[in-house]
Formats: C-alpha cells, sequence, structure tokens
C-alpha cells in the first residue's frame, strides 16, 4: 500500500492506494506556506504509516533529483513566493521512516499515464500540463527522462502569433511558453481567467493552439514520441486539443511523413486518460517504484 502526494503549486493532494481502482482517503489542501503546506503532508502520513510501503511525492519545481545532493527533495528556483529551498522529502522523512520516490509533478504524471493511463504499453512518450504554469515529463524507453536536472519544456522560446504583441507573464523570461500561454498568461491576456473567456474563446482557442502548437512540433521533432498527453486546466477549453493537432501537423509542414501524426492527430495527441487524477496516481507508481 503506498501513500501518493501531488504536490501542485496551487494545491496538494494526497490519497493512499496501489492504483485507480483502489484509491482512498484522499485529501485535498491549498499550497500556503511551506511550514504550513509540509506539516499537512506529514500529519496526512503519519495518520496511515501503519498501513504503508512507501511514498511517492510528484512535486512543482524545479526541484532537485540529483540523490548525491546535499538539498536533493527540495525545491529549487521556483516562481512560488516562499518556496525557494523547501525540503519536500526531509519533511516527508521526518514524518514516516519508508522508501520515499520524488520527481516532478509531471515526470510522475507522464509514469501514472504509462502504467494506467492513455500511455499504457508505450515506453516513449511525453506528458504535458497546461494550467497555473506549464510543465512537461516524458518517459523515454521506459525511464523517467532526467539528466542535467529535469524537463523544463514550458519555458521553451516560441515565435509570436501573427500579431500578437503580449509581452507574457513569466518573471524569467517574459514570453516564453508558460509566459505566453499558462492560465495566469490567459488571464492577464483578456482579464478573466479560462473558464469565463465566452465571447473572446475564438480569439483565444487561435492563439493558445498556435503556442501549444509550437510545443508539441518542437517535441515531435526533438524527442520523437508516440504520444503526447496534454493535461491541465486550460486543456478543457472546448476545442483546444483539436486546434493543437491541426496546428502541429501544419508547422510540421509535410516534413515527419508518418501516419501516426500526419494522418491519425486524434490518436498521437491526446488528453490524460486518468484525467485530474493523473498526478496523483503518477505519485502512487512514484512509490511503487521506490518500494
Amino acid at each position: 500500500m503506498y501513500a501518493g502526494i501531488e504536490a501542485g503549486g496551487t494545491k496538494w493532494v494526497c490519497a493512499v492506494g496501489t492504483g485507480p481502482d483502489d484509491l482512498t482517503a484522499e485529501t485535498t489542501f491549498p499550497t500556503t506556506t511551506p511550514q504550513e503546506t509540509l506539516g499537512r503532508m506529514a500529519d496526512f502520513l503519519r495518520e496511515h504509516e501503519a498501513r504503508l510501503d512507501a511514498v511517492g511525492i510528484a512535486s512543482f519545481g524545479p526541484v532537485d533529483l540529483d540523490a548525491s545532493s546535499p538539498t536533493y527533495g527540495s525545491i529549487t528556483s521556483t516562481p512560488k513566493s516562499g518556496w525557494n529551498g523547501a525540503d519536500v522529502v526531509g519533511a516527508a522523512r521526518d514524518a514516516v521512516d519508508m522508501p520515499i520516490g520524488f520527481d516532478t509533478d509531471v515526470n510522475g504524471a507522464a509514469l501514472g499515464e504509462g502504467r494506467w493511463g492513455a500511455a499504457k504499453g508505450l515506453d516513449t512518450f511525453v506528458y504535458v500540463t497546461v494550467g497555473t504554469g506549464i510543465g512537461g515529463g516524458g518517459v523515454v524507453r521506459g525511464e523517467l527522462l532526467h539528466g542535467l536536472l529535469h524537463p523544463e519544456m514550458g519555458h521553451l522560446l516560441v515565435r509570436h502569433a501573427e500579431g500578437d504583441d503580449f509581452a507574457g507573464v513569466c518573471p524569467y523570461h517574459g514570453d516564453c511558453l508558460e509566459g505566453m500561454a499558462a492560465g495566469p498568461a490567459l488571464k492577464q491576456r483578456w482579464g478573466r481567467p479560462a473558464e469565463e473567456l465566452e465571447d473572446d474563446l475564438e480569439a483565444a482557442l487561435e492563439l493558445q493552439a498556435s503556442y501549444l502548437g509550437q510545443l508539441a512540433t518542437a517535441l515531435t521533432l526533438t524527442l520523437s514520441p508516440q504520444l503526447i498527453i496534454l493535461g491541465g486546466g486550460v486543456m478543457k477549453l472546448p476545442g483546444l486539443v483539436e486546434r493543437v493537432r491541426d496546428e502541429t501537423v501544419a508547422l510540421l509542414g509535410g516534413y515527419i511523413d508518418v501516419p501516426a501524426v500526419t494522418k491519425e492527430t486524434d490518436s498521437y495527441i491526446v488528453i490524460p486518460g486518468l484525467g485530474d487524477r493523473a498526478g496523483v496516481l503518477g505519485a502512487i507508481a512514484l512509490a511503487e517504484r521506490a518500494a
């Protein structure tokens, strides 16, 4: 039995189980200060410690994934105020004595989608979330994609869509992908959140597809994934995933002449099979690997 902790920049989701069919004790609380939030996580772990074999934490970041580093398990250069240096794994270790799997929230979600969701049976794929921020996790030949750090797909530089002079909202890069197409960018650009666009929906969809199509094109050309999964709250905009598919095919310009991409795009760029549970189930999958 495992504990899964989806540590998001807006909220944390904690649950106990072994997979989608037995997820129990689900608890959600907002991301406030590190002391308060990590304290609530620790309380949850202590409450269920007796029946746990391992813990998995899928965290917003950037995070330190180098097990030999003195700051392993900590959040690093995050724009989330107050969270720089927060020791997430250390707080879990102080609460319970058992194996702890730790990775980014999007790498965790990718692992969950491969274990139980849209990427089941595949060994090379990408999971992207488009919400408060934009992040991407990758699985290559069955292994989570790590290297110098971990993927930061949301901060790729993008070309401005025609006529778009929006400066972007990323505190580091301004008009990177996240700065142009994440939830806060939509809110600042249109004056209201994505779910309230209504009259501006058509224009918003066109811009979102332009930027997310650039991402999907870059991923296709660099990682050659068998599947691209697009999740997060912004992807719930009606018609957005269909437009991203069309934009990706257009941007590839016939260079990648593979039926899976050019003719069967609706099964190449997809929404999560696990829905909103991809993150917490990914954390369960991290625990399973750590046990």
